[in-house]
């Protein structure tokens, strides 16, 4: 797979950390229409900056007039699996700024992530999810050469339902 020689992908620094507020919070509220509360992403983003088994960001640079900028960001934690006895990376928090999309962007960090995977014995695969309605992330992630896994995920948010139930008691 040949990759535009004007992306490089490169693991995240906490000069980023504004860039990567950014984009997470403006991919929940296109993805889920969501508005996250920024001090609590700001200091969910600093504590895997801080502490690298909870994982890693990796953020893609394009140039832009002889200037790098970030185009793109995603996150990887980390899943055991007691059936494989290894690790699978867990591809989260996807972005790419929207004047960077159809480039390339996602391409070069989706083979990062492969090529740093790859090189680890632990690293037993990559897995991700999309929102159900994301067809085009759906598509691009098919292109690269995810598959569906036949799961579906379920969830118990602790810290949305604790938003809706105060939302709910205002309404009283």
């Amino acid at each position: 797979m040949t990759l535009p020689a004007h992306i490089v992908v490169r693991q995240a620094a906490y000069a980023d950390v504004e860039t990567l507020i950014g984009f997470s919070a403006a991919m929940a509220r296109e993805t889920e229409g969501r508005c996250l509360d920024r001090d609590r992403l700001r200091n969910g983003t600093l504590a895997v900056l801080d502490a690298p088994e909870r994982g890693f960001f990796l953020v893609a640079e394009v140039r832009d007039r002889d200037r790098p900028r970030l185009a793109g960001q995603l996150m990887v934690t980390f899943e055991w699996s007691d059936w494989r006895n290894g690790v699978f990376w867990w591809v989260q928090s996807v972005y790419v700024d929207p004047t960077c999309r159809r480039q390339g962007v996602y391409r070069a960090m989706h083979a990062a992530i492969v090529a740093k995977a790859t090189t680890d014995p632990q690293v037993c695969g990559i897995r991700l999810y999309a929102e159900q309605n994301n067809h085009e992330a759906q598509t691009v992630y098919q292109r690269v050469g995810l598959i569906p896994a036949g799961y579906v995920v379920y969830e118990q948010d602790f810290v949305l339902s604790k938003k809706i139930g105060r939302a709910h008691k205002a309404d009283r």
